[in-house]
């Protein structure tokens, strides 16, 4: 007699995803909070989690398109972050139509927080499943994102 699958084995992948993701999210939120850094709002984390492993500055419409969301609600998002001292804002001196923004000491703080939530998380990932799988989801991953990156790249005609 076999013995019973996994509990994971049931659940589809884009649930198992919003799960993982939502370990992530709810870890960092603490950590943040914790130090003081409470008032990011929704898909801060996305835009100075970036901005600082990027090492550098990202023009806006770099941000936009990787968030997903509309130019305007970027630049909500954006605005909330430079006026909570997160962020700084500036035009692009190479091109005088793009918005530039960069981490403040106070961004760098928090993204260092979010950091260090994340690696605790990617710790306790690797001692229950092992380096070589969480390589192997890695890569999982990586190849789902390209099939949806080609699909919507295919879907325009590009």
């Amino acid at each position: 007699m076999r013995g019973k699958l996994p509990w994971y084995e049931n659940v589809v992948i884009p649930a198992l995803l919003r799960h993982a993701r939502s370990t992530y999210g709810h870890a960092m939120r603490q950590a943040l909070s914790e130090a003081g850094f409470g008032d990011i709002p929704k898909n801060g984390l996305y835009i100075m989690g970036g901005l600082a492993l990027g090492a550098g500055n990202a023009p806006l419409g770099v941000l936009v398109k990787e968030l997903g969301v509309s130019k305007q609600a970027a630049g909500q998002l954006v605005g909330t972050l430079v006026l909570r001292g997160y962020l700084e804002s500036m035009v692009d001196p190479a091109d005088r139509r793009k918005l530039t923004v960069t981490l403040t000491s106070r961004g760098r703080e928090a993204a260092s927080a979010q950091a260090a939530a994340r690696e605790r998380i990617d710790a306790a990932l690797i001692a229950r499943v092992g380096l070589d799988d969480l390589r192997r989801t890695r890569r999982t991953l990586a190849a789902l994102s390209d099939i949806g990156r080609n699909e919507q790249r295919d879907a325009v005609g590009g």
